[in-house]
């Protein structure tokens, strides 16, 4: 491009690009008026001092002036940008900054190989930028976006800045911020971040820290934000999230910490979170608003989960959780409910993680009594004389977590036949050889099936004392039979 050929903006910001020197129109404009302010999002209103075409952009970045012993850079502000920046697969040596800018169209960075990309403060219809590389940091600081962001397999050395970032795509269909398959060589740091559309990070590979405090995801009816196989070097913070829509971190692989506190997830009808098949070092799911919507931990591996009984939705899915610890610590009468109400119904393997988790900590009690209530859900399921039988093993003995049940029951009964049997003497089989009868060794003698005391066998009640024999010896067997059975599952625990 001829020098000639440039308007006086262009003019200045040609001369400046070889030293490196910043060229600010802010504040250029005269009047009053909206059309003179310095908000980009009223930039198509700027005039030709403060306007500069993408292609003069483009000829200065690939083929501009340089000064010796200067670091040539494009360090723009202020100014409307007309045309289209098309730098698809092209090596830029050179910083890029053009911050505080209106683009009329969206940038195209396909494919291209820059040094650094900051965007901060601008207003833009989208940007084009898949397979990127960015040998630095990409700011899109603040930036207001007006279409979609796509960013897919993105490669950048430093940290991508989404902080306080804008995306809105009413009428595109897919993710408005497009990032799987990215990889980042930092952080992917974006509090305050701000869609309506769908995020999508699947597959995406961050070696730092992913920062999503207070950002406000808004996909009402689909996915929120699609983190599936996320791998992050450090933690996720999401603390204060609030997310209209599935927030699906299926697969993802997060050693530090998953911080959920205070966040606010919403999916009327559908799944609200699902972090299913994931290896997680700690899941924060305390505080703030009840989760609207099924809450999905299928098959995970957590070290630390804490979790707040108010936090958790009427329906969870917790089959083959694998959790090291528990937080905060509850009594088990607040934790049961959790595993009332799994959607896939009755699941073993969620009541054998809570009953370790209590062993872990020294709180037997409430190990007992979770497996009291895994054994009274099971016989839920069971046919009628299963549960029959579970019925009898319960009142009886608490299904062996209870075996001083079975004492009582045993004295009970011994004091009725003793009374009975005092008050009534049974007459003897063989008068001449029978024993002094005892109505308390006698009374045993019917309740206990093994030992004998030779007073059963030698005496014959009559009439209603008859039944009540029948009634004892029956008793017996089933106390005995339950006792063993409840032990025998008791001791197998251990």
């Amino acid at each position: 491009m001829e020098i000639n050929d440039l308007t006086p903006a262009e003019s200045r910001l040609w001369r400046a690009f070889a030293s490196g020197t910043d060229v600010d129109f802010r504040g250029t404009g005269s009047g009053p008026t909206a059309a003179d302010s310095d908000d980009p999002a009223g930039g198509r209103t700027w005039g030709s001092e403060r306007t500069v075409r993408a292609s003069v952009l483009r000829s200065l970045l690939l083929d501009g002036p340089r000064e010796e012993g200067r670091v040539a850079a494009l360090t723009l502000a202020g100014a409307r940008v007309t045309g289209q920046l098309d730098l698809q697969h092209a090596t830029v040596d050179h910083p890029v900054r053009l911050r505080h800018c209106h683009f009329d169209e969206a940038p195209r960075f396909y494919g291209a190989r820059l040094r650094e990309l900051n965007l901060s403060e601008s207003v833009l219809p989208g940007l084009i930028s898949h397979a990127v590389r960015v040998e630095g940091v990409l700011r899109l600081t603040r930036a207001r976006f007006e279409g979609m962001v796509r960013l897919a397999g993105a490669e950048i050395t430093g940290s991508l800045y989404l902080e306080g970032t804008r995306i809105e795509a009413p009428d595109t269909e897919g993710p408005v911020l497009q990032l799987n398959q990215a990889v980042l060589g930092a952080d992917l740091w974006a509090p305050g971040l701000s869609t309506r559309g769908s995020v999508r990070l699947t597959g995406a590979s961050v070696t730092g820290t992913v920062n999503l405090r207070d950002a406000r995801l808004d996909a009402a009816g689909g996915t929120a934000l699609d983190a599936q196989n996320l791998v992050v070097g450090s933690g996720v913070g999401a603390s204060c999230l609030r997310a209209r829509g599935r927030v699906d971190f299926r697969g993802a692989r997060v050693p530090g910490t998953l911080d959920l506190l205070h966040a606010s997830l919403s999916s009327t009808g559908g799944t609200a979170l699902r972090a299913s098949s994931c290896v997680i070092g700690e899941l924060w799911l305390r505080r703030g608003d009840r989760i609207e919507g099924a809450l999905n931990l299928r098959r995970s591996q957590i070290d630390l989960l804490t979790l707040d009984t108010g936090k958790l939705p009427s329906e969870v899915y917790l089959g083959d959780l694998t959790y090291t610890a528990l937080a905060p610590h509850e009594p088990a009468q607040r934790r049961l409910p959790m595993l009332e109400r799994d959607g896939d119904g009755f699941v073993p393997y969620a009541y054998e993680q809570l009953t370790a988790s209590y062993r872990r900590i020294g709180d037997d009690d409430a190990a007992r009594l979770v497996q009291l209530a895994k054994q009274r859900r099971r016989r839920r399921t069971l046919p009628w004389y299963g549960r029959l039988w579970g019925h009898l093993q319960d009142v009886a003995v608490g299904y062996g977590f209870r075996p001083l049940r079975a004492g009582g029951w045993l004295l009970s009964l011994l004091a009725v036949g003793s009374v009975a049997y005092g008050l009534h003497h049974p007459p003897p089989l063989k008068p001449a050889e029978a024993p002094d009868f005892n109505p308390v060794f006698y009374t045993l003698d019917l309740l206990l099936p093994v030992i004998s005391f030779g007073q059963e066998s030698a005496f014959a009640p009559e009439g209603g004392y008859q039944t009540l024999s029948y009634v004892l010896i029956l008793m017996g067997w089933i106390l005995a039979t339950t006792v063993v059975a409840g032990v025998t599952r008791t001791v197998s625990r251990q």
